[in-house]
């Protein structure tokens, strides 16, 4: 009986685990943060295409925000939008600064041929060198990454510039990879990045 008591408290405890991964994913289209609806960047306007919420394992890790010159509703349309483009995010909980940077870069690996990335050595060593100088983010942090053509990709924590940009317009295109390349990071934040910004 204490065999069966024992197995019956694990499946419970694995079927509580598995509902608050549900219930986790399906709100994460809604964020805690407010983000606004317009922004302007490099003499451009821009909108916010969509906002969402990053799930990993069962905890909330940050929301962010998509902010482009027109409307993307699939990764292909905003691949190809010219024009800058500004990511933002706000931490939802303590990040560790080296796992996030460690994380994007992977986000890069995992969606860009080998070749690609070589190219950009070291635009991807200043990104990990950004997060990796700024030991934890704390719950309520912000920081973005904001691409204007023809000038690169400005990391900011806190407001606050993160030396010169970096890269080029295809750089930028790894950056999104992250999000929405063929292995995103979370397939409901990015339908919820392209789901138009509705709240």
């Amino acid at each position: 009986m204490t065999q069966h008591r024992a197995l019956a408290a694990r499946m419970r405890l694995a079927a509580l685990i598995a509902g608050t991964a549900l219930c986790l994913q399906a709100g994460a289209a809604t964020t805690v943060h407010k983000f606004e609806p317009t922004a302007q960047l490099g003499g451009s306007a821009l909108l916010l295409n969509g906002k969402g919420t990053r799930v990993r394992l069962v905890f909330k890790a940050y929301d962010m925000g998509l902010y482009t010159t027109r409307r993307a509703a699939t990764p292909a349309e905003l691949f190809a939008l010219p024009g800058p483009k500004r990511l933002q995010f706000t931490a939802l909980r303590e990040l560790q600064g080296t796992d996030l940077g460690r994380l994007f870069l992977r986000g890069m690996s995992d969606n860009t041929p080998s070749q690609q990335m070589t190219r950009h050595t070291l635009a991807t060593t200043r990104l990990i060198e950004i997060f990796s100088g700024k030991p934890k983010l704390a719950s309520g942090d912000t920081f973005a990454m904001d691409f204007v053509p023809g000038k690169g990709t400005q990391f900011y924590i806190q407001g606050q510039p993160q030396g010169e940009p970096v890269g080029d317009d295809e750089f930028f295109t790894l950056v999104l990879r992250i999000w929405f390349g063929d292995s995103p990071a979370d397939t409901t934040l990015r339908d919820a990045l392209l789901d138009g910004g509705k709240d």
